[in-house]
């Protein structure tokens, strides 16, 4: 057990004017006064019970004692500096692990992240693709992106999208004697299927024929091949195997850049969002801010005519089973 330590104010005041031989540019370096630093050094030598200086005119001079603690105070203040120099890097740069959702972090984040490494290349970002539910401490995860309601109780929980469901295809599909060109013409293709369509946060193909007013029509809602991840659908649709139902979110990219085509609506809106997720602890610490950040603003600087929804909605989340058509 240690005995009682002397004052580190104390400490700091003697390492410093031993350093210069002076009061004065002691106190300059600790940017406090002349008598602040000479008091300092008074009570340390009281609490030590040996002199520390030798008071000159207008000069300081170590004594016996003052030369002999002065490399141990060094040395502790060195030290001291070093390991906050550590933890001031640890939370600003070094690795950032993240864990999103498979088709998020492919379709959406992974096309984006070469953006922020260019702005922060002192953060390390390592991506976890998991679909299932974060332990923040079990999991060593600094920051997550999830897809619900925003109900995460004793996380910090930041908004960062909403999201559409619409149509897709390959620009192929639209071409042709049985080009599509209206929500009837479903009947001459295939449809794919998100394996999660159906749950209150993805409307299905039946939802949307009701939605488009082919609820009695003779197109079959359930016919069509089914896969575990929007990627995998998204990645069907480019391929000419069918019509997906596509989240806006994901689908952006290919749509902007052509490879899918939205052939006609309605567009519905998910009563499900994307959403920020950490510990409270975490929440502030400079590299996960920083990432957070920069996160919101992509969200935000998505363009028309495939800009995501920009705000949380105003009114009740929609459920999936009751969709509202958006322009």
């Amino acid at each position: 057990m240690r005995r009682r330590l002397p004052p580190l104010n104390a400490l700091r005041a003697f390492e410093a004017a031993a350093r210069h031989l002076s009061f004065t540019k002691a106190a300059e370096e600790l940017a406090v006064t002349q008598a602040a630093v000479s008091h300092q050094v008074k009570a340390l030598e009281e609490h030590l019970g040996v002199a520390l200086f030798r008071r000159l005119n207008r000069a300081l001079a170590l004594t016996e004692a003052g030369r002999s603690l002065l490399p141990a105070a060094r040395e502790a203040f060195d030290l001291l500096d070093a390991a906050t120099r550590r933890l001031r890097q640890a939370e600003a740069g070094g690795p950032l692990r993240v864990s999103v959702l498979a088709s998020f972090a492919s379709k959406w984040l992974l096309p984006r992240l070469a953006g922020f490494r260019r702005e922060h290349p002192e953060i390390d970002v390592l991506v976890s693709a998991d679909d299932r539910l974060t332990d923040f401490e079990r999991d060593e995860i600094d920051i997550g992106l999830r897809y619900g309601s925003g109900n995460y109780p004793g996380l910090r929980v930041d908004w960062l999208m909403g999201d559409e469901i619409l149509p897709v295809c390959a620009p192929s599909l639209c071409e042709g004697p049985e080009a599509l060109r209206a929500p009837e013409d479903l009947r001459h293709y295939t449809l794919l299927h998100d394996e999660v369509s159906g749950t209150a946060d993805s409307p299905d193909w039946r939802v949307w024929l009701r939605a488009a007013g082919l609820e009695r029509s003779d197109i079959d809602p359930e016919r069509g091949p089914g896969y575990s991840h929007m990627a995998m659908v998204l990645e069907a649709a480019m391929a000419g195997e069918g019509v997906a139902l596509g989240r806006l979110s994901l689908a952006c990219d290919d749509l902007r850049a052509g490879r899918l085509v939205c052939p006609f609506g309605p567009r519905l809106r998910t009563r499900f969002a994307y959403w920020i997720v950490c510990s409270p602890e975490m929440a502030e610490r400079a590299k996960v801010a920083a990432f957070r950040e920069w996160l919101l603003a992509e969200a935000r600087s998505e363009t028309t005519p495939f800009s995501l929804l920009q705000r949380p909605p105003e009114a009740e989340p929609l459920a999936a089973g009751s969709p509202r058509n958006l322009p």
